[in-house]
């Protein structure tokens, strides 16, 4: 009698992305917004200040609650200075079919008393988007909601973008979370705090899980 061999399924992974840090040399150049453009974007602009450290903080308490729930995780940059662009991002996520690409960020405004979460989308493009555009929709509704139910943050919503570099090369559901406003100081404060940063990392785990089952 023939023996039949159940193949373990492999836990969804999900795809780190903490935002700027890049070698200023590297951020500098340009690369094309999307597939075959000739529209070119500079790869980082380096951010609101204090952005990079916050968002690769949020990045690693993200990473160990995904872990601890079953999930596996690779994130595009550490502690080190980034080498590459968003292109570069987006196919180091693609390279390891990613169930989400989370992009983690924290807003700036020369308007100093704007706060709040939103998340940002990508916009229908053909193409580019068309095969990731339902999905990562629905994916920043559900984590949306979630990082506002866990920080108590202002729901500032979903905001479609069409000129991300990160989103128009990416081949997997890809969203992009400003965690608050690094330029209002009542918030800068909170999002440099040990404390909040977990609680936006429950939050993205939460909406993580609502999207794709470990």
């Amino acid at each position: 009698m023939p023996v039949v061999a159940e193949l373990a399924t492999a836990a969804a992974l999900i795809c780190l992305d903490p935002g700027h840090n890049t070698v200023p040399a590297v951020g500098r150049q340009t690369e094309p917004i999307g597939p075959g453009s000739s529209v070119r974007k500079i790869k980082d602009g380096g951010g609101a200040p204090g952005e990079a450290p916050v968002a690769l903080a949020i990045a690693l308490k993200t990473r160990t609650l995904l872990r601890a729930a079953g999930y596996r995780v690779a994130m595009t940059r550490g502690e080190h200075p980034y080498a590459g662009g968003n292109i570069a991002r987006a196919s180091f996520c693609n390279a390891r079919h990613a169930a989400l690409m989370l992009r983690i960020h924290a807003d700036g405004s020369s308007n100093t008393t704007l706060h709040g979460a939103q998340t940002l989308y990508p916009a229908l493009h053909r193409g580019w988007t068309d095969d990731i555009y339902t999905r990562s929709l629905r994916a920043a509704r559900v984590v949306q909601d979630a990082v506002v139910r866990s920080t108590g943050a202002l729901n500032l919503g979903l905001v479609r973008r069409s000129d991300l570099t990160g989103f128009n090369w990416a081949n997997v559901p890809a969203i992009l979370v400003e965690t608050g406003f690094m330029t209002n100081p009542v918030e800068r404060q909170r999002l440099q705090s040990a404390a909040y940063q977990l609680r936006v990392a429950r939050g993205l785990v939460a909406g993580t899980e609502s999207f794709v089952k470990p």
